[in-house]
């Protein structure tokens, strides 16, 4: 009975908040002489809090035209725009920036939803060894990744230098499909040297002894590890981890992230159009490194500490989206194509 109560105030609430905004909504539109998306393209600046805004707009209006030009083709824009302004009843001559505005909102949005599309097929799609398209993108991550040491056989336990679980890297690709292997090539690809180091990094993690200042600041670490454990602990600096199962597990975080919506503020705020395929593979390049920054600083004591690093990366990822002026921008090589607002 509680539980039904609160289901029916949390509904009641949600009308009445929906009531109350529109009421003012309205009152705004009398006072200005200026409908919502005007206000919006007219005050806020370019990039995700714009669109942001212009997106929940249309997608919360009681049009059925507005609420359906955030799912129309790219090739419809233009036209839904002037039927947007003739709705709204805005003359395009006297207002011409709204509908330039409209449009770089638009082609975000879309091209967001496109975007979402288009990595989930890749993730649905199977790696397949007798498909030579996909056979030769995995020997050239090989050769990217490890361009003096020639790939003795197909099948090999060479792999596992890459971070492969096995002697056939088809396996680890089933959670994530072919876009694993996307994400992966385009690192090694895009980003040779950073790509290299991070793979020689993550094979051979740097030691060092921890000093007796450190010590002094914490007197209970002695008691926390056993000897075996604190002989360990005193000489790793970071634990090493497998590159290629890494690489993976970090494509399933950006794709969750892009799912969710998490990712608008940064997409909206790099791509003046449509945000694409290339994008979200930059994202990736940027999320292995710093989620490798991260896992030396987390300084773990063994690989099955992964999971909770990889959770408070995560955390730490969302809160930076959570900002509207956040742009997850890597100086390195595979950024070299994103386009700040």
């Amino acid at each position: 009975m509680k539980h039904f109560l609160r289901m029916l105030i949390q509904v009641c609430l949600y009308f009445y908040c929906k009531f109350l905004w529109r009421c003012l909504k309205f009152v705004m539109r009398k006072l200005t002489g200026k409908c919502e998306l005007q206000r919006i393209c007219y005050n806020t600046k370019p990039g995700a809090s714009r669109t942001m805004k212009i997106e929940t707009s249309l997608r919360d209006s009681k049009s059925k035209l507005l609420q359906t030009s955030v799912s129309v083709h790219p090739d419809a824009i233009e036209k839904t725009i002037e039927d947007i302004m003739e709705l709204k009843k805005i003359n395009p001559d006297i207002n011409p920036q709204l509908g330039i505005s409209l449009q770089a909102c638009l082609l975000q949005i879309v091209g967001y939803r496109n975007l979402i599309a288009d990595v989930e097929k890749l993730r649905r799609e199977p790696y397949d060894s007798d498909n030579p398209q996909h056979e030769e993108m995995l020997l050239k991550l090989w050769k990217f990744l490890k361009p003096n040491t020639p790939l003795e056989s197909r099948i090999s336990k060479q792999w596992c230098e890459i971070g492969f679980q096995g002697d056939d890297p088809k396996t680890d690709f089933r959670g994530m499909g072919l876009l694993g292997l996307y994400n992966l090539q385009y690192f090694a690809e895009k980003d040779a040297t950073a790509a290299q180091q991070v793979l020689s990094d993550s094979l051979h993690p740097k030691c060092r002894d921890i000093t007796k200042e450190e010590i002094s600041l914490d007197m209970s670490l002695l008691s926390k590890f056993s000897k075996a454990e604190w002989e360990k602990k005193r000489m790793d600096k970071a634990i090493g981890y497998s590159f290629a199962i890494v690489g993976i597990n970090i494509t399933d975080l950006a794709y969750n992230l892009l799912v969710s919506g998490a990712l608008k503020t940064h997409f909206y705020n790099i791509a003046p159009e449509a945000p694409t395929l290339s994008h979200f593979q930059q994202t990736f390049c940027y999320l292995m490194h710093e989620f490798h920054k991260f896992w030396i600083e987390e300084d773990p004591m063994d690989i099955m500490e992964f999971n909770r690093v990889r959770e408070k990366f995560r955390k730490r990822i969302i809160k930076q989206l959570q900002n509207p002026e956040m742009a997850l921008c890597p100086h390195f090589a595979a950024s070299e194509g994103l386009v700040n607002m």
